[in-house]
């Protein structure tokens, strides 16, 4: 069978494209990350405990990854180990640990956010500003629904 053909099918699978657009951003992350010892899921956390100061918990970590809990307690493991980042009890909530970015993490985020930045601005050179805009309020707008959401 001719793999143009098969290509083609999959062009009017929405969830197909999604998954192979998210692959080709997530290897052009990972290529630009890779000097600094980073990769896409770990850095997307450490920008994360670096834009909120007070901390941000493991659980809302998962959430809004869309991981794993276990998974989410790997990658602070791995960034902590680097020490990125550390797990400090929540002080309302004795059963959580927070999880806050140090001031390595911190200075390593500034330093890459730029670089990432570029390497998606790459990704998407074809498209215009305005389509741009388009593609991210539409991928907000199904990430809003969240998994199991029923139509409106």
């Amino acid at each position: 069978m001719d793999p143009a053909t098969n290509a083609h099918a999959l062009t009017d699978d929405v969830g197909f494209l999604l998954s192979r657009a998210s692959a080709v951003f997530v290897r052009a992350t990972n290529a630009v990350l890779a000097s600094y010892g980073l990769r896409a899921r770990p850095y997307s956390l450490l920008l994360m405990a670096c834009s909120a100061p007070a901390g941000v918990s493991q659980r809302d970590l998962a959430e809004t990854l869309a991981l794993d809990p276990s998974q989410v307690v790997s990658l602070v493991d791995e960034l902590a180990a680097s020490a990125l980042v550390e797990r400090r009890p929540s002080e309302t909530d004795r059963r959580a640990k927070l999880v806050v970015a140090t001031e390595a993490g911190r200075a390593l985020c500034a330093e890459v956010v730029p670089v990432v930045e570029g390497a998606a601005a790459a990704q998407l050179a074809d498209l215009s500003a305005t389509e741009q805009l388009i593609l991210r309020e539409l991928l907000t707008r199904l990430m809003a629904r969240g998994p199991g959401a029923s139509p409106q």
